[in-house]
């Protein structure tokens, strides 16, 4: 039980990656926090859960609420050891995407990040840990999005400031990035479908895969953990080889000319 006696607040905990985060540190030991807005929801999850687990309505976008929520989980188990900064928005529409648009996913994905880190460092201990949820999004173009990855491009980037800003405290900050990862968004687009999600997935995973949210839980916990007492400021990739493909998805030309002469 590698966080055992631990105390983690995880944003966007109620559905999805946040979820899956959650369940994992709960399963090494920890006590944890879910977060989201809906409250009907969260607290059943929390009583599923079991006894070392709470919820706490709250709205990123609101320092209130944020504050609200720090104190909700200080009064309920005591301290607090670790924040992972997952609360985040998908909907994307580019550069058709409005102001108001912008100025939403931005508060929500990145500027929520640094408000929950500023309000909760006040409170962890020398051994804290604050991880951020980046994304492969973050590190590539994407044709027809924009909001989405600038603003995990700029989570990679606070991630690196925090690090230096909170080293002093003994406080450490890392980012990890996922690649396509079973989601609520991805098991729409498959209809549900997990089998068709890793078949469409493989060409871009070196895996031949799409993740599992309790493969990014894993590695989550394990960062927050004494084994990476020594590890601050990066971006881990959990993401089954994504990032180490470039456009010709790891196929030599020798293949692509074959294919194009096969489709003629």
């Amino acid at each position: 039980m590698i966080l055992e006696g631990k105390v983690a607040i995880v944003t966007g905990s109620t559905q999805g990656l946040g979820l899956d985060i959650a369940r994992q540190l709960l399963a090494v030991g920890a006590r944890v926090m879910l977060v989201g807005r809906n409250a009907g929801n969260g607290q059943a999850l929390a009583e599923q859960l079991g006894e070392h687990c709470a919820f706490s309505a709250c709205d990123v976008e609101r320092d209130e609420d944020i504050q609200h929520c720090i104190e909700t989980t200080l009064e309920r188990f005591g301290r607090l050891d670790i924040l992972v900064n997952n609360a985040c928005l998908y909907a994307d529409q580019g550069l058709a995407s409005s102001r108001a648009q912008w100025l939403q996913t931005l508060n929500v994905n990145l500027v929520s990040a640094a408000i929950f880190t500023q309000q909760a460092a006040q409170h962890l201990p020398t051994d804290g840990v604050v991880i951020n949820i980046g994304s492969t999004g973050g590190k590539f173009g994407a044709a027809g999005r924009a909001l989405y990855p600038a603003s995990k491009a700029g989570i990679l980037q606070l991630t690196k400031n925090l690090a230096v800003s909170l080293a002093p405290q003994g406080i450490r900050v890392l980012s990890v990035s996922p690649a396509w990862t079973w989601s609520p968004s991805v098991a729409e687009f498959s209809g549900n479908d997990r089998d068709l999600a890793d078949r469409v997935g493989a060409p871009f995973h070196p895996l031949g895969r799409v993740g599992r949210g309790e493969e990014v839980g894993n590695v989550v916990a394990f960062l927050c953990s004494a084994g990476a007492s020594w590890m601050t400021g990066i971006d881990v990739p959990v993401d089954g080889g994504f990032s180490i493909l470039g456009p010709d998805r790891g196929v030599s030309p020798r293949v692509w000319f074959q294919q194009y002469r096969d489709s003629q």
